[in-house]
């Protein structure tokens, strides 16, 4: 039975928003859910917290008119209870057969659809650069961005194709113009953002080492100007070299090349206080580096991505923040609430920074976890290979990043 097919319930059933809900979980409430969906995708993506108590027992067992004892005795009946699916039509069935047995429940709207659209900005307070750092944060997926503004300019990086409009209206809002749409590499678990604000006036760029991969809307690099800045005409991609500068009124972008997540793998060092790393380093594991060339290209990727993080980020200031595309489940939010941390701090808690090479890696091939859903999907869809619209491209990134090479933080161990 499809999650939208499921008759109205014969009882009212209250609903809880995606965002009411997020906001009940960060307050620290005592939240109790009930997921109905199958156990392969309860077990893939969740809603999970410290005080969040998860249940999931799928809908169909709730489908007769005599719901089973073993059932019910697994469902809390001393507290509030949200019941929770794919896209919120078994949930609000499932809540209103519970609600009719004498259960105090919900329902999320929407289900974890509803909770996928959840976008979040969070001002980097640490920043001491020239504007204003936030972080976007999507914490159904762990995707991170950055939003840069100062003065009446703005760039984004890192941004999602699912919330152009979010980028679009946040820059209205704080009275400034979205001049550019950055990216890091050719992500596999989520569809860019860079094509879609290129379309509607801001600069894409990608770096110039991710177009020998087969980027279709790579033309050829403009020459940079004096001030290393790389330049497009209008209907053209801008490429990002290493060491190119883009100025955000009087802030400055500063490309960085670091491969190993993938061959173009590109850092961007923020008025040299936040370094947006992509996929190459998190605030606690570093990249997997099995998603471009596979498993028997992995060990060469993960050397080259030790000698980035080496000699390309470990040499910056202790103080730089490292702000990552992603954040898992294991991360731990600074003070300011944002996924980043002092290089120095990371160093001091990650030993796979502090490893030699053949050490690190072991360590990061021995416990990757499985790649990102649809992965194979998605990565055509950002090279320019394949044509997803916007209802399949948000379809295509429901459910975990896992760009990281552990399932569990390496900060500590």
């Amino acid at each position: 039975m499809d999650d939208t097919d499921f008759p109205t319930p014969d009882v009212e059933v209250e609903s809880v928003s995606p965002d009411g809900l997020k906001e009940r979980i960060d307050a620290g409430e005592d939240v109790t859910l009930l997921d109905t969906r199958m156990g392969s995708e309860y077990e893939e993506w969740r809603i999970d917290g410290e005080n969040v108590e998860s249940i999931n027992i799928p809908y169909f067992e709730f489908l007769d008119d005599e719901i089973d004892d073993d059932v019910l005795v697994q469902i809390p009946d001393d507290r509030e209870i949200t019941v929770l699916c794919a896209k919120g039509g078994s949930s609000e069935y499932v809540a209103g057969a519970l609600k009719e047995r004498g259960y105090d429940v919900n329902h999320l709207e929407e289900g974890m659809n509803g909770w996928a659209r959840i976008y979040e900005r969070v001002e980097v307070e640490r920043y001491d650069g020239a504007g204003t750092l936030y972080q976007y944060q999507r914490p159904s997926s762990g995707c991170l961005g950055y939003f840069l503004v100062d003065g009446d300019e703005a760039a984004v990086i890192d941004p999602l194709r699912a919330f152009t409009s979010r980028y679009l209206e946040d820059a209205d809002d704080l009275g400034v113009d979205l001049q550019y749409a950055i990216d890091t590499h050719i992500h596999a678990d989520h569809i860019s953002g860079v094509r879609s604000l290129d379309a509607v006036g801001a600069e894409g760029v990608i770096p110039e080492a991710s177009v020998d991969r087969g980027v279709t809307y790579a033309a050829e690099r403009s020459s940079a100007s004096p001030d290393s800045q790389a330049r497009r005409d209008a209907d053209e991609m801008t490429l990002a070299a290493d060491g190119d500068e883009f100025e955000v009124g009087d802030a400055t972008i500063e490309t960085v090349y670091t491969p190993g997540h993938t061959s173009g793998m590109t850092s961007y060092l923020i008025d040299g206080e936040l370094l947006a790393t992509g996929d190459g380093l998190f605030v606690e594991s570093v990249a997997r580096p099995d998603l471009e060339e596979g498993d028997d290209g992995a060990p060469e990727a993960a050397a080259q991505l030790y000698e980035s993080l080496q000699e390309r980020v470990l040499t910056l200031p202790d103080d730089t923040l490292i702000g990552g595309a992603h954040f898992s489940d294991a991360a731990e939010p600074a003070e300011d609430g944002t996924f980043t941390a002092p290089i120095g701090q990371l160093e001091a808690e990650m030993d796979a920074l502090t490893m030699d090479e053949d050490e690190f890696v072991e360590l990061i091939l021995s416990d990757m976890p499985p790649r990102p859903a649809n992965y194979e999907d998605i990565i055509p869809t950002n090279l320019g290979q394949q044509e997803t619209d916007d209802e399949e491209a948000f379809e295509l990134e429901l459910g975990p990043n896992n760009c990281a090479a552990s399932q569990e933080s390496l900060a500590g161990d």
